[in-house]
């Protein structure tokens, strides 16, 4: 089997689950609709984060024991039902329930499958293919935003909640098909591990209960969960910033839009990076990259803040795309599944804590700048910094 295949579907599945990104341009009709908050309504997308977090774990678990295949396709079955039983969406409870558990159920049990399997048929290449499969989710956004937009002004809001999700789940369930897992002790022509791994195969393989009794998982985990929450705040954020730095309502939303690009970008960019310097190094670099930027983003202005937002987003896709790798090469491939989704559970709670922080500490001048959450992740970015420097291989007696 071509190991390449393995990575259309990949692509196919992030790209579809990759949707949760524009949420913005649901917000908007939900809230006009149905009278409902800011707050009430964003707090969808904190529930569908936290529960694809949790289903990295679940759903990773059981494709280390069953496969790929089945697990991304039940999550393209759950996410058709999600988004069918929000398009029926008459209370905020009821969209938590059906959009925000389902449909991130279905998110995490597609999402943790390709990264898995991609690593395990590119042991050569673990910074690249992770970073092209994850490429996918980041790419997402911009794939479906103009169809969502589209959609909604001709059939309104819940019934492109219908149409959505038939999109995506059969993009998912279509791309399943592709994920299979290489023989065992399967190594591409030409290559071997290096000479510190040799050998030594089995002795790397962790469980996820061997894994998270070892310092280097709590280590990872922090870092991880800092670098997280500074790219999600400036998502989550980005339209505002950028305005009250001086932009236009138009030009904000450009660098929206760039702001997801430079995420996509950055998934390949540093995974490409990181197979040649190494992953410790590339990610100081990136936690110093976010961590000046956060810092200063309160003195950019104009074009300046465009180009900070741009940062952010590089630095993020860079950490979506090594996490994954240094996971794989702390712990090995074997049970990677579940142990990722137990690391992909910083991600979870950045996804509520990044935004919630800067709500909590937004300046209390309407359209102006909110520095002190900036400040606090970008200080924090710096604490990764000196965690990832502190983090050596663990090593299995």
């Amino acid at each position: 089997m071509n190991r390449w295949i393995v990575v259309i579907g990949a692509l196919l599945i992030q790209v579809a689950l990759g949707a949760i990104y524009i949420w913005s341009v649901f917000k908007g009709p939900l809230m006009k609709q149905f009278k409902w908050d800011a707050a009430s309504t964003n707090l969808t997308l904190s529930i569908t984060l936290l529960v694809f977090a949790i289903g990295t774990v679940v759903f990773g678990k059981l494709q280390d024991k069953i496969g790929p295949t089945k697990v991304a396709t039940l999550g393209g079955i759950l996410l058709i039902a999600g988004f069918l039983l929000a398009s029926k969406t008459t209370t905020v409870g009821w969209l938590y329930l059906t959009f925000g558990v389902l449909g991130g159920a279905g998110i995490g049990a597609g999402y943790v499958c390709p990264i898995a399997t991609c690593v395990k048929w590119f042991p050569d290449k673990k910074g690249l293919i992770t970073g092209l499969a994850v490429a996918g989710f980041g790419a997402g956004g911009l794939v479906f935003a103009p169809i969502a937009k589209n959609l909604i002004a001709q059939v309104g809001i819940l019934s492109t909640f219908a149409y959505l999700g038939v999109i995506l789940g059969v993009c998912v369930i279509i791309g399943a098909q592709f994920l299979k897992n290489p023989p065992p002790g399967y190594k591409p022509a030409g290559w071997n591990p290096p000479a510190t791994v040799a050998g030594k195969a089995s002795a790397n393989d962790f469980t996820t209960g061997e894994m998270v009794k070892t310092p280097q998982f709590y280590l990872v985990w922090v870092s991880y969960l800092f670098g997280a929450a500074a790219g999600l705040m400036i998502i989550g954020n980005a339209s505002p910033i950028a305005q009250a730095q001086g932009l236009s309502l138009a030009a904000a939303t450009s660098a929206v839009m760039a702001l997801s690009v430079f995420n996509s970008v950055g998934r390949i960019l540093w995974g490409v990076v990181s197979d040649k310097v190494g992953r410790t190094k590339t990610l100081m670099v990136l936690f110093v990259i976010c961590g000046l930027t956060m810092l200063c983003l309160k003195m950019l202005t104009g074009t300046s803040i465009l180009i900070g937002i741009c940062l952010i987003g590089l630095c993020f896709g860079g950490f979506l795309a090594l996490y994954p790798s240094l996971t794989a090469d702390y712990f090995g491939t074997k049970n990677l599944g579940m142990n990722y989704g137990s690391v992909f559970m910083a991600y979870g709670i950045a996804g509520v804590g990044g935004p919630m922080l800067y709500d909590l500490m937004k300046s209390p001048v309407a359209g102006q700048l909110s520095t002190t959450p900036l400040m606090v992740s970008g200080i924090l970015c710096f604490v990764s910094l000196v965690l990832i420097i502190l983090t050596k291989p663990p090593v299995k007696a």
